[in-house]
């Protein structure tokens, strides 16, 4: 499914993630009107269908049944906002905070020549870092780095994300982000390069285990299952990964960096079932 700042029409969107939910199992209209606090089973399909209105007070209880969070709810209310808009002046003004908030969140979805990006984790921290550090020098963003590194090391990253537009340098020396986040898109594309920071990013987190409690949260689930429930929970891991995203984005100001390590793994061979003997 599309990201959602590439949509403009709200009905469009409501189908879209109903046909996407439905492939992937047993969900329907009803499940879904109820979700959103509905009392009739078929509202929402009659709305995907053009035969109903969603009221923009209604808006948000869809968009949080849909599981937005964030900026990707408020984009969903103005799309419902802009489709009741009476005037030319109210549609404007609809259609310019929706457009504004999509350049504003749409992720970047980096190509085979930005794979050096994932290379190291201090790529990642510092682009978050240093443009909320206005007139900091690099020592001084070297020793806000967990674990510390060098100034060297912090110039030569800068200028990395420079040179391959992940940061912007301002006149006064400042930095800031082209854009609010990143991706490397899909999974099975992710080369040795991706799977590098992943496993730095493993070792940081076993180190983190040290920190207190209130400065960490940690926990894990041991699971058995199926291909099918598996693959159910990768598209859930994924659509939560996005929420976060879209939480996270709501906010111009950062208080501290964060590493979320969301991870599935095997810890058995596959089960051969044995089949019954016919007699």
């Amino acid at each position: 499914m599309k990201e959602i700042v590439e949509y403009t029409d709200y009905r469009k969107y409501i189908q879209d993630y109903y046909d996407e939910r439905k492939r992937n199992s047993a969900f329907s209209w009803q499940e879904f009107a109820r979700n959103a606090g509905f009392s009739s089973a078929v509202f929402l399909k009659y709305v995907s269908e053009g035969k109903k209105n969603l009221s923009v007070s209604a808006a948000g209880s869809v968009a949080s049944a849909m599981g937005l969070a964030g900026f990707e709810q408020t984009y969903f209310v103005l799309m419902v906002s802009y489709a009741h808009a009476k005037d030319d002046k109210s549609k404007r003004a609809a259609f310019e905070e929706r457009c504004a908030l999509a350049n504003a969140h749409k992720v970047r979805v980096l190509g085979s020549d930005e794979f050096n990006y994932f290379k190291s984790w201090k790529n990642p921290v510092l682009r978050e870092l240093a443009p909320h550090m206005p007139g900091a020098k690099p020592l001084e963003i070297a020793h806000a780095c967990n674990p510390t590194i060098t100034a060297a090391e912090v110039t030569e990253t800068l200028e990395f994300l420079v040179k391959m537009k992940l940061l912007k340098k301002d006149k006064n020396g400042n930095y800031r982000q082209t854009d609010k986040s990143i991706t490397m898109g899909s999974v099975d594309a992710v080369p040795l390069a991706a799977r590098e920071l992943q496993r730095q990013m493993g070792e940081l987190a076993v180190k983190a285990l040290d920190l207190p409690l209130s400065e960490r949260d940690m926990s894990g689930l041991v699971l058995g299952l199926t291909k099918r429930s598996y693959d159910r929970i990768r598209k859930e891991l994924a659509d939560c990964c996005r929420r976060v995203v879209a939480i996270a984005t709501e906010e111009d100001e950062t208080e501290r960096v964060y590493r979320l390590n969301l991870q599935l793994f095997p810890l058995s061979k596959t089960i051969e079932t044995k089949k019954e003997e016919k007699i």
